[in-house]
């Protein structure tokens, strides 16, 4: 069973989520109608961005839609400024030692803890030759650098029941900085807009955005190489000054630099919390749909973390557990009642049941997934019924189930830093790490 602080915890945290659920349905339509949006409530508590490698992890915040909220917070692990021929090769086979130390190997071999003396000045001399450091702010990016590690990229959707939470929030920064540096990725953390203000499909569509967002940003990094810079005999030679204007304006105005150095869009993974599953499950969605429009992106795994699906048709769990932990049933219910529409509610709607017959494409097309589920959370059935169903036409979609957690243990602030939420996020590197791999240096789990 849960911890007695976890219970006292659960009772406050519902306490206030009902408050604010109840104010927000009060609310005059005239009062929540926000274009704009809103990204981020008053009273959550946000992490500043910082752009320097604290704790291994520079972050910076980007908007990048002029007429919504919509934003980005990116998290560049320090291990993208290794010169790629420094790493060490990573094994292609399990060993025999136990899981613990296994978890603990693999962590720190794509990890920045392993680098040494030689690695440290091979950095320096790579990067801060360049003049891309200054005063430890990492500023990134130049069009004539060859020499950059590429990293695959990680979309994450935070959760708050669509109505509450944000990509800058001081738990979703801690959850992101951990996950950058144990899947040895660049998470892109994004702040969708919340309801009541923005109703379905907002959230969603912002999610697609961003995805789209991406292959713009790879597009237009390569645009500018090509145009910048020419090779010959391996001296570095500039083309008119015409092309050069092009490039600058790109630089400047357009690409986004650390993404163009040290960002892999054809190795992409989602990476969804709570509601923000359900907002990467219809991304990747819809990205098999696209197809190579998408190109360069390529999403090659998803994982969801405690989904927030829903249905009609209650399974046991929802009967058992729907007084449970943190967000109960009722709580559940409310958020979707300020999310979809009014003419649209439904718990068969779409975003809500990940199995009803109106959602495509057909399940065989979708993505490796990785489900996490507690035992004590009332959608765990719906979650695992999601996996099951997606294993039976043969998409690799196995489900991590915790025993004595609940809805958030690896990503609400006061559980963040317990065992389990450590081990979750090790365990999630692991299984990713399958499908981000170069080619080569494949290891089995």
């Amino acid at each position: 069973m849960p911890s007695v602080a976890v219970k006292l915890y659960s009772v406050f945290f519902k306490f206030l989520l009902k408050h604010r659920l109840q104010n927000q349905i009060q609310k005059p339509a005239d009062e929540t109608a926000n274009p704009f949006g809103v990204t981020t409530r008053p009273e959550e508590s946000v992490a500043a961005s910082n752009p320097s490698f604290t704790d291994g992890v520079a972050t910076k915040d980007i908007h990048i839609d002029s007429l919504t909220s919509l934003s980005i917070r990116i998290f560049l692990p320090e291990s993208a400024l290794s010169p790629p021929e420094l790493l060490e090769p990573k094994s292609r086979y399990r060993s025999s030692q136990s899981d613990d130390n296994y978890l603990n190997s693999r962590r720190n071999s794509y990890g920045p803890q392993n680098l040494g003396v030689t690695r440290e000045e091979s950095r320096r001399n790579s990067f801060e030759a360049l003049n891309l450091r200054s005063e430890n702010v990492y500023r990134g990016y130049s069009p004539l650098m060859q020499n950059c590690r590429k990293l695959p990229i990680m979309l994450q959707f935070h959760g708050g029941g669509w109505v509450s939470g944000s990509n800058d929030s001081v738990a979703n920064d801690f959850f992101c900085r951990r996950i950058a540096k144990l899947c040895d990725v660049i998470v892109v953390a994004v702040g969708y807009r919340l309801a009541p203000e923005n109703k379905y499909p907002a959230a969603f569509d912002d999610g697609l955005k961003v995805l789209n967002w991406l292959g713009k940003q790879a597009n237009l990094a390569e645009c500018g190489k090509s145009m910048g810079i020419s090779r010959a005999g391996g001296a570095e030679s500039k083309k008119s000054d015409g092309n050069r204007h092009i490039v600058d304006a790109f630089g400047a105005s357009m690409v986004e630099p650390w993404l163009a150095a040290h960002g892999d869009p054809s190795r992409c993974v989602l990476l969804g919390v709570s509601c923000g599953s359900n907002i990467a499950d219809y991304v990747a969605r819809q990205a098999v749909e696209a197809g190579r429009l998408l190109d360069p992106v390529k999403v090659v795994a998803q994982v969801l973390m405690y989904p927030f699906f829903i249905g009609n048709v209650p399974t046991h769990s929802e009967i058992r557990l729907a007084n449970s932990y943190f967000y109960d049933k009722s709580m559940c219910m409310l958020a979707w009642k300020l999310f979809l529409p009014d003419e649209q509610f439904s718990l068969d709607h779409p975003a809500a049941n990940p199995l009803v017959s109106a959602r495509g494409p057909p399940l065989k097309l979708m993505p490796p997934t990785l489900t996490v589920v507690a035992e004590h959370d009332w959608m765990r059935d719906r979650a695992i019924a999601y996996s099951e169903e997606l294993r039976k036409v043969n998409v690799d979609a196995p489900v991590l189930e915790y025993k004595d957690a609940v809805h958030g243990f690896a990503t609400l602030d006061m559980l963040l830093k317990t065992p389990q939420a450590q081990a979750c996020a090790e365990d999630i590197s692991i299984w990713v790490k399958k499908y981000i791999s170069i080619r080569g240096h494949e290891f089995s789990y």
